[in-house]
């Protein structure tokens, strides 16, 4: 179906809008979701143009668009906006499953990017794969995204480490989001890792990036943000503030990941710069989260990360939320530490171990991750003039989302008014 068509939802047992001062909200319990009950939603030239009661839908309209086009009987079941995962790794090359076997064995992931594993092997694999290899390694890893809900990606670079390989990467994730239907967001992310041929060199590293890798990158129009891993045995506070900005300076928007394992200083990076999202943030300190909220930046929490660590520590949500922090959800899908790409799922692990509430899990894999990638203008919400984007599922409740944990309850995934996902 081309997204020049138009579709009308009809019936939908609970729309979740994420615009509660646009439609109010039929559900007390979760007045930030902006809930209607017996809803429509009708799309038009990939653009949502009308949504609400189905009561209050124009018969004539209505009636135009299902003579005219296609209807969705979506009774008994839940729409929200398509989610939006603001943190992955996506395009990768090669697996690690050997290295989560020694972590179950009790060695730290720090010891085991001391051994040569960790994001240095991921980068040996990715150095060796050629670009049409990479992309077709890649893609059916978008599309188990797609199948579950997933409609806008955020994917970094980072396995690469010198200007070929990063080039090479990014043109991979470039060629990935031409040929699917998700909105693909490239960040750079040279500065992941310090590569094994400037050992003992991170001065030449640093300007590596800075003088070759940004411009280049810029240049290329490859990236719209700049990410840098400011953790301990990584890049420090100050290396991290070099690089962004000079990202800043080639038109790079900033992202940080920001205390991963150890207040590293990178919240306070953050906040210093205006960065737009900082993630992981286990470590982070008051300080930190406090510039941080003065800068506008969003946090951005990963469980599946403790969880892929073998960890029973998260970052602390709610305190982050009751400071008035934008709290964002993502996977970190990666191949080391965080091998999932299931949004729903980090929603189940968000409210168990984060104490989120349901209500601001899925604004934080809606409109709050879109605000993370800067995409709050289009996606994340719905409401007349955002794109299209509409996840159906057969549930009786937006609560099932984390309650049930596993498995997909996605029934279509619609994207720019086409359905590209039909169960």
């Amino acid at each position: 179906m081309a997204s020049g068509e138009t579709i009308l939802i009809r019936n939908i047992d609970q729309l979740i809008t994420c615009e509660p001062e646009l439609y109010g909200s039929s559900d007390p319990d979760a007045p930030a979701l902006g809930i209607i009950a017996d809803a429509s939603v009708l799309i038009t030239g990939g653009e949502i143009t009308w949504a609400g009661p189905s009561a209050d839908l124009d018969p004539a309209r209505a009636d135009g668009a299902a003579g005219a086009h296609r209807t969705l009987d979506a009774s008994g079941m839940v729409a929200l906006p398509g989610l939006v995962d603001c943190h992955t790794h996506a395009v990768f090359y090669g697996t690690r499953e050997r290295e989560y076997e020694m972590r179950m064995r009790g060695v730290p992931y720090m010891e085991i990017a001391r051994r040569g594993g960790g994001i240095v092997s991921t980068v040996s694999s990715l150095r060796s794969a050629s670009l049409d290899e990479l992309v077709e390694a890649s893609l059916p890893r978008l599309s188990d995204m797609l199948g579950q809900g997933t409609t806008t990606v955020e994917i970094k670079s980072g396995y690469g480490l010198d200007l070929e390989n990063e080039i090479k990467q990014l043109e991979a994730i470039r060629r990935v989001g031409e040929a699917t239907p998700l909105d693909v967001v490239p960040t750079f992310l040279g500065a992941h890792e310090f590569p094994p041929e400037f050992t003992g060199d991170r001065r030449g590293y640093v300007d590596l990036v800075i003088n070759e890798m940004l411009p280049a990158v810029s240049e290329r129009c490859l990236a719209e943000f700049c990410d840098v891993f400011c953790e301990e045995g990584v890049f420090t506070a100050a290396e991290s503030r070099e690089i962004l900005l000079a990202a800043r300076g080639h038109g790079l928007k900033p992202k940080i990941h920001a205390d991963e394992f150890v207040d590293s200083g990178g919240a306070l990076v953050a906040g210093e710069v205006g960065a737009v999202s900082a993630e992981h943030l286990y470590a982070a300190s008051r300080e930190g989260l406090e510039a941080m909220r003065e800068a506008g930046t969003v946090a951005v929490l990963l469980p599946g990360v403790s969880i892929g660590l073998g960890k029973c520590e998260f970052a602390d949500a709610r305190s982050m939320i009751d400071m008035g922090l934008d709290v964002a959800v993502g996977t970190d899908f990666n191949p080391g530490s965080s091998m999932t790409n299931s949004l729903p799922l980090m929603s189940s692990l968000a409210c168990s171990y984060m104490r989120l509430t349901p209500e601001e899990a899925i604004l934080g894999l809606t409109l709050r991750a879109a605000r993370a990638i800067c995409r709050e203008s289009s996606v994340g919400s719905i409401r007349p003039g955002k794109q299209g984007d509409v996840v159906l599922l057969d549930i009786p409740d937006f609560r099932y989302i984390p309650y049930h944990f596993g498995g997909s309850l996605v029934n279509k995934v619609i994207k720019k008014g086409a359905v590209v996902r039909d169960s």
